[in-house]
């Protein structure tokens, strides 16, 4: 009897299992591996997908984003009055289901930047399958051509540009984290900005690549203007997210640069507010190696060790600057987040300027403190253009 009790209760316990009645085969699933947005005529959009072709893998070895002289993936399109609109048409045209949770990049154009990206990024949130930690670019020109491009070491564009980002190229910005710069105090934003760029293999064909260009400045969720790599890099520095970069100087009155790679680097910002005045002190600690060494420099000698070390900082403190001149005052957009500093150390003081911040941006003094340390030398115990002597390296 106990045995028979003990089979019913397993018996009856089968039928509150769910199994796999609801599962879709991988072979019924269109995988998006990237997308892009593009503004049309009427205030029509059109949504781009690069969709992964698994029977690619079917033979040959892949190279280039190419699989036996086959593409490995696919960009459709189709316009719509909004996000969901353009889906819904897409699905419409194909016969397999849309799956979203391998698409980690999302294009938008400069033009529907410059009309505005909270709309779309409202859809793509609420998307239970799309990743919140998707990268976010915006493209010169149609957001179509940089999935159309093709890779020589990625087997598509997302995952070149994916790869870039990761390499510390440009900035690196999520679609949790563009959603809160723009819900934040400092309501701007920066992602990076993609161009097309173009490189001859030879006299008769060229390579046509995308490539991370500087950022695109966003006032709210507008995009008001861009930073070249070069302001880009001041940037970076301010936001302590410098990486695979090399900071090159040259000393005064020596012929020559020197070239370092940062190991190390902590930004700090301290806020003040001392007679109505509007202060941040931005400290920029940097420990270095050097790469490269075409001056006469003996870095044994701690003179010579000190004027490379303050060419440095100057280099650093200029990028700073002109990065802050262009988005603090000329564009008011708060892409440093100063007010989140403000916020936490004066609390009352911030209420009174919340509402008009962007002006009140433009009136805040910086002061840049950079400090680089050398840590080390290189292999080289002299410089490459030594040569007095017959001395050996």
């Amino acid at each position: 009897m106990k045995k028979l009790l003990l089979l019913l209760s397993f018996s009856g316990a089968l039928f509150l299992l769910g199994g796999c009645w609801d599962r879709t085969e991988i072979n019924d699933l269109a995988i998006a591996t990237s997308a892009a947005i593009d503004q049309k005529e009427n205030d029509q959009i059109e949504l781009s997908l690069e969709i992964f072709l698994p029977k690619a893998f079917g033979g040959g070895s892949a190279q280039g984003g190419q699989v036996g002289g086959q593409g490995i993936t696919l960009v459709i399109s189709h316009t719509g009055s909004n996000m969901a609109d353009a889906l819904s048409k897409l699905q419409g045209v194909l016969p397999r289901e849309i799956f979203w949770g391998h698409c980690k990049t999302f294009v938008f154009s400069e033009a529907v930047a410059k009309k505005g990206i909270i709309d779309h990024l409202d859809f793509l949130l609420r998307q239970p399958d799309i990743r919140d930690r998707a990268h976010i670019f915006v493209s010169e020109k149609k957001a179509r051509r940089i999935l159309e491009q093709k890779t020589n070491l990625e087997p598509y564009t997302g995952q070149a540009l994916l790869e870039q980002t990761d390499f510390g190229i440009g900035m690196r910005v999520t679609m949790q984290e563009l959603d809160e710069m723009l819900v934040s105090r400092m309501q701007s934003a920066a992602l990076p900005y993609l161009k097309i760029k173009t490189q001859k293999k030879s006299e008769e064909e060229k390579f046509r690549f995308a490539d991370i260009s500087g950022v695109a400045v966003f006032r709210k969720d507008k995009m008001i203007g861009r930073l070249s790599e070069e302001r880009t890099r001041g940037l970076l520095w301010l936001r302590d997210e410098i990486k695979g970069y090399t900071v090159s100087a040259s000393p005064p009155g020596v012929n020559g640069v020197v070239s370092v790679n940062p190991v190390s680097v902590y930004s700090k910002m301290t806020p003040s507010i001392v007679d109505g005045k509007w202060r941040i002190l931005l400290t920029i600690k940097t420990d270095g190696v050097i790469v490269q060494n075409s001056t006469p420099l003996d870095f044994f000698n701690p003179t010579s060790l000190a004027s490379v070390e303050a060419a440095l900082q100057d280099s650093i403190e200029t990028r700073v600057r002109e990065s802050l001149e262009k988005t603090q005052h000329q564009m008011k957009a708060d892409v440093a987040n100063f007010a989140a500093e403000f916020y936490r150390e004066y609390p009352e003081e911030w209420k009174q300027v919340e509402n008009h911040w962007p002006e009140k941006l433009s009136e805040v003094e910086v002061e840049v403190d950079a400090r680089m340390i050398i840590r080390s030398q290189g292999n080289l115990i002299l410089p490459a253009n030594e040569k007095e002597g017959g001395e050996q390296w």
